[in-house]
């Protein structure tokens, strides 16, 4: 069974083992100022910073999703962006990622926050697949500054 728990400072090494799956899965690396900064930032007390939550199979930590709640200018109400989304490869298909982002919408119903959205690489077809279930794909395109 999954369970769904916020992060605790005392989850560090499975956040940062969790984490570090999802950019390896990514072909991304980060210096370990990032993992200090955002572990900091996820385990303090600013409700502008971003919210973890861990899922839990048996006790054993299997997954993460960090997000968080913003303005946005079309609506009054503010948009939960999802950023990261990861569950172990062991676990994948047993229903966790599905169980993350559930917790997600529950916790932007609970902040009158309805509307949750998220990126993806359109390689990722397997999360896809649950993706196309639960949420709908937009046909806005993404630009990153050319640094």
């Amino acid at each position: 069974m999954t369970t769904i728990r916020p992060l605790r400072p005392e989850d560090r090494a499975d956040w940062a083992r969790l984490w570090t799956g999802y950019l390896e899965y990514y072909k991304t690396t980060v210096p370990q100022a990032v993992y200090d900064s955002t572990f900091a930032r996820l385990t303090g007390d600013d409700p502008q910073d971003f919210t973890c939550l861990i899922a839990e199979v048996d006790g054993r930590p299997v997954g993460l999703v960090h997000y968080l709640f913003h303005r946005h200018c079309w609506k009054v109400e503010n948009v939960c962006y999802l950023q990261d989304l990861y569950a172990d490869p062991s676990v994948r298909g047993q229903g966790v990622g599905r169980a993350l982002i559930e917790a997600v919408y529950a916790a932007a119903d609970a902040n009158g926050t309805p509307a949750v959205y998220w990126l993806t690489q359109d390689f990722n077809t397997e999360a896809r697949k649950l993706y196309d279930r639960i949420a709908q794909v937009t046909p806005f395109i993404r630009y990153n500054r050319k640094l």
